[in-house]
């Protein structure tokens, strides 16, 4: 019995240690620098105004956190900003939320009018058909603007460096991104890159951007959704980053297909390199059918060892054909063994030139 006592309280003790350690302890000891601290700044509204800080206990106090979660993750995209060490200083409790049922709230603030806000808590599906939240219309006056004004703080400390931005996974800000960029080997700032990529761009991409990028290829015609006009200003602020995000992904809902799928890792920052040279000081506009490249009729080469459909084998007279053999009925005649001298041939009037009736089989079977 007294062996029972001894363990029981081992084991409390044990518990209490860890509870301090890893629980109070630091809370006496926590005292982060200004430089660390990236939480919402509730004070940037002025208290005439709303109390932030007090409708962050709204927002608590309603479960908003049952469904809207404030963690960005690497996937998140659309959302804003990663969290990063320092955003969940102070903010205890922490509202990271288990669920997304509704969208992450991390970098909510500023992207919505106050008024948006408070129309979108009053009656959800008025500006968002086919929303399940419910109406929190029953707040009193005073509830409402410190839990809208709480809302606009969010992610008011994040910062976002440029309008147009890859994901964070093609940036070096990650160690995705740090592990993409000790792969690359290609200089898209050279001319020789440039022109490797241009090769890409003709065979791929021609069809549909244009030769001169101008989104006026053969195949735009048929396209609901036209190709992007490259001559357009707007693309000088693409990066490196999203111009290789963009070939590789594709873009959704249109036929821009991902090209990670086919091309390497190296072509791909060839195209790159292409791209950034294409013309960008005046949008040449498409507005005529006429702007549209067009197709030459051209002779097809005769392509050596091709092969139309796959060899299966064991196919009526094709039993003998060695594996992987991919030469034509022509080329067959001019290897290996000579075939037997033909008979006499008559002329045929239907193709006006000579056909051999009675000829030795060729090898394989033909």
């Amino acid at each position: 019995m007294h062996s029972y006592r001894l363990g029981a309280i081992g084991i409390v003790t044990t518990f209490f240690i860890i509870i301090f350690s890893t629980v109070l302890l630091p809370m006496v000891l926590f005292n982060p620098s200004d430089k660390e601290h990236r939480s919402n700044d509730y004070t940037k509204i002025p208290s005439n105004v709303a109390d932030a800080a007090r409708g962050r206990k709204i927002y608590v106090r309603e479960g908003c956190f049952y469904c809207h979660t404030q963690f960005t993750r690497l996937q998140d995209r659309g959302y804003g900003p990663l969290v990063k060490a320092g955003d969940f200083i102070w903010e205890t409790p922490h509202q990271l939320g288990t669920a997304r049922t509704g969208p992450d709230l991390t970098n909510e603030g500023g992207r919505m009018a106050s008024e948006w806000q408070k129309a979108h808590l009053i009656s959800p599906r008025a500006v968002k058909p086919g929303s399940i939240m419910p109406s929190f219309s029953y707040l009193s006056e005073r509830d409402m603007n410190d839990l809208v004004a709480y809302l606009q703080c969010l992610g008011n400390r994040r910062e976002v460096h440029s309008f147009v931005e890859a994901p964070d996974e093609y940036q070096k800000t990650t160690p995705a991104g740090m592990a993409l960029h000790n792969r690359k080997t290609v200089d898209t700032a050279a001319s020789a890159s440039a022109n490797a990529g241009r090769g890409i761009y003709t065979q791929n991409c021609a069809v549909c951007h244009g030769l001169e990028g101008y989104g006026n290829g053969p195949n735009a015609t048929s396209l609901e959704k036209k190709p992007p006009n490259f001559s357009r200003p707007y693309y000088k602020q693409y990066s490196d980053e999203f111009w290789f995000y963009r070939v590789s992904e594709g873009v959704a809902g249109t036929r821009m297909p991902r090209w990670t799928e086919v091309l390497t890792e190296e072509q791909r920052w060839y195209l790159v390199a292409y791209l950034k040279t294409l013309p960008q000081d005046q949008e040449i506009t498409i507005n005529s059918l006429k702007q549209i490249d067009k197709i030459e009729d051209v002779r097809l080469p005769k392509l050596s060892n091709q092969q139309f459909e796959p060899h299966h084998g064991g196919h009526g007279g094709h039993g003998e054909e060695s594996e992987g053999d991919n030469m034509s009925p022509s080329e067959h005649g001019s290897h290996g063994s000579t075939p037997a001298p033909a008979p006499s041939a008559s002329p045929s009037t239907t193709t006006g030139t000579s056909t051999e009736s009675g000829a030795a089989p060729k090898e394989g079977g033909h």
